[in-house]
C-alpha cells in the first residue's frame, strides 16, 4: 500500500475529486465531501468513513485508531498502512465513498453519475 495505489483506488471511483488541505493532507472527495485523507508527510497514515459496526470493529485492531476530529463522524486512522489486506482496502475505500455518496442530494449524485 503506497501513495499511488490509493490514489489509483479512489480516481476509478465515479465523480472523486483531490485537494490538499490543512497543507499536509490529501483529500479525495465526492460533490465536495471527503471520503479519504491521505498524509503527505510521513508517517503515512490514511483515514476514511465507515459504518458504527465496523468503527467498533477496527478500532479494536492494531495500528487502526478514532481518527481525530472526525471519529464522531465513525472515521477511522491507520496508523501502518500494513493493518489492513490488499482486500479490506479495496472494501474500506469503497464502502467509505459510497457512505458519502448516499448523504449528497439526490441531483448532485444524478449529475454525478452523468
Amino acid at each position: 500500500m503506497n501513495h499511488s495505489y490509493l490514489a489509483d483506488l479512489c480516481s476509478k471511483l465515479p465523480g472523486t475529486t483531490e485537494d490538499i488541505k490543512w497543507d499536509n493532507d490529501l483529500c479525495y472527495s465526492v460533490g465536495g465531501k471527503m471520503y479519504c485523507v491521505v498524509s503527505l508527510s510521513s508517517p503515512f497514515t490514511v483515514s476514511f468513513k465507515v459504518t458504527p459496526e465496523q468503527f467498533t470493529l477496527l478500532t479494536t485492531r492494531h495500528d487502526i485508531e478514532p481518527a481525530p476530529y472526525l471519529a464522531r463522524y465513525n472515521w477511522v486512522l491507520i496508523t501502518d498502512v500494513e493493518a489492513l489486506t490488499k482486500s479490506e482496502w479495496e472494501k474500506s475505500i469503497n464502502k467509505s465513498y459510497q457512505l458519502v455518496y448516499a448523504r449528497l442530494p439526490k441531483k448532485l449524485r444524478e449529475k454525478l453519475n452523468h
